[in-house]
């Protein structure tokens, strides 16, 4: 098979297109709230703002979704539930409340069942959270594997390092916990692919015995060390990402983590699935390592940053990727502008703002009030002191049908100027000549670098983006890498 990436919400990816015992290890790293002040999430206490973006942000609410999600569970929807599951949640509803926490719950117990459905029987389950919901989680796991013959194997704890802040009235928090669960009685672990090395303190200990041989005077004699490493154990002792790796994604995971756990519960060619799969740390090591993988995720910026991931480990690793949710004429771009899910109001910007720059651009997280731009770029030029310097090239996204120029053009114009940028571009779901028209009175902008003329504004719709138009501007500076530094110099105040 081909590998596959599904943009959209994996609820319904799972449902739809991932079959049952198809998959032989699945690893998550969902979202949770845990910026919160713990009182907060248990006790329903605040209002979270519903409009909030669901990229970095992990926010839950109870909501129509959250209602929907209970009522499907109570039903036993597509008879995936346990009644130790279905009893539960019912028992936390008491417990908790209907608020952010048991939304979560719900979220997470609606997914973790069609995640037992799809693995293999001798298939592995790892699910990585952090201590704000680990003991909750660990209910639900046990609550939809061990009755259909699962079993909990461990809890693993991921260690790394955290300065203390100013004036900290507790210990500091280090640490993520990742429960492993099988499918079924046998399970795979390749021990012999993730031995570590002992330390030579370990061995300058182990390493001599004194020997009585027949009698005689003791002698030192090298103890018989496993010379392949010791028998891992299940505290993973791995720093954060630094260097290279690091794409300014704030819940990434170092590679070194998912290479131990993709190596001891598979094999080459076998299936791995992250159900949110982020930045895609799961997916490249899983291309690295040979195995065959799916990922999903419901933000199309995270689906861009994968797909350039993925290009910058192997530039023709996307000829053997298949890509499904992302929209490929004007009614399914229709659709996605159009969504009624509000973690979704952003993704018909962010898919048209990164596919015309070639996922070069920063998405505007913001939500209303933003400024006008929802997307920026930079590009290199020559300032006054012939010093070459990064300049902003933004980017607004309109759906309506009928646009004033008035409205539209003069806006951009006026927000080109209060950011000092070098040009703007009007992305747009509907053809619009009199914007092109309007447009070409703002004359063009000039490239000191390279000594040539661009248009101030342009103007491009949702057809001319199918049919390939992309961002051509010089020495287009890449940003991915940089998302937060850049995001933190929008002026949207």
């Amino acid at each position: 098979m081909n590998n596959k990436i599904y943009y959209g919400d994996n609820l319904d990816v799972l449902r739809r297109f991932i079959k049952d015992e198809s998959v032989d290890l699945c690893y998550i790293d969902p979202p949770f709230n845990s910026k919160r002040n713990y009182n907060q999430i248990y006790n329903n206490i605040g209002k979270e703002d519903k409009a909030q973006t669901q990229v970095f942000t992990d926010t839950w609410t109870w909501d129509d979704y959250a209602m929907q999600g209970l009522a499907e569970i109570q039903s036993n929807y597509n008879g995936v539930f346990t009644t130790q599951s279905i009893d539960l949640i019912q028992g936390l509803t008491k417990v908790l409340g209907k608020g952010s926490l048991l939304a979560y719950l719900v979220s997470m117990t609606l997914r973790i069942a069609e995640i037992q459905r799809v693995l293999k029987p001798t298939g592995s389950f790892y699910l990585h959270c952090d201590p704000t919901a680990s003991h909750y989680l660990k209910l639900v796991l046990d609550a939809i594997f061990c009755p259909k013959n699962g079993n909990y194997i461990n809890e693993m704890v991921w260690i790394y390092s955290r300065m203390a802040a100013k004036g900290q009235k507790q210990l500091s928090r280090c640490h993520d916990v990742i429960f492993w669960y099988s499918k079924g009685k046998t399970w795979l672990f390749n021990v012999d692919e993730i031995r570590l090395p002992y330390a030579e303190t370990s061995k300058a200990r182990a390493g001599y015995k004194k020997t009585n041989l027949g009698g005689g005077s003791p002698k030192s004699e090298i103890c018989e060390l496993n010379n392949i490493g010791k028998f891992p154990e299940d505290w993973i002792q791995i720093p954060f990402i630094r260097g290279k790796e690091y794409l300014g994604y704030p819940t990434q995971k170092p590679e070194a983590l998912l290479e131990r756990i993709i190596k001891a519960s598979s094999n080459e060619g076998d299936v791995v699935l992250d159900a949110y799969c982020g930045c895609g740390t799961t997916l490249a090591v899983s291309e690295r390592l040979k195995r065959q993988w799916i990922g999903v995720d419901i933000t199309y910026q995270s689906i861009s940053l994968v797909l350039k991931r993925l290009e910058d480990q192997d530039k023709n690793v996307l000829e053997n990727i298949e890509i499904s949710g992302i929209p490929k004429d004007r009614e399914s771009a229709i659709a996605l502008a159009n969504k009624k899910d509000d973690r979704l109001r952003k993704e018909f910007e962010k898919w048209m703002v990164l596919t015309y720059s070639k996922n070069t651009a920063v998405i505007n997280e913001k939500k209303g009030g933003d400024g006008g731009i929802d997307g920026v770029a930079y590009i290199s030029d020559r300032n006054e002191k012939s010093e070459i310097e990064n300049k902003k090239v933004l980017f607004s996204v309109k759906s309506g049908k009928k646009l004033n120029p008035d409205n539209t053009i003069d806006a951009l114009s006026g927000v080109i100027t209060r950011e000092d940028a070098a040009c703007g571009i009007l992305l747009t779901l509907y053809p619009m000549p009199n914007l092109v028209k309007a447009s070409k009175h703002y004359g063009l902008y000039h490239n000191d670098l390279i000594n040539k003329d661009y248009p101030k504004i342009q103007v491009i719709c949702v057809e001319e983006l199918l049919n390939g138009a992309r961002l051509e501007l010089p020495n287009v500076v890449a940003v991915v890498k940089k998302a937060e530094q850049h995001q933190q110099q929008l002026k949207l105040g």
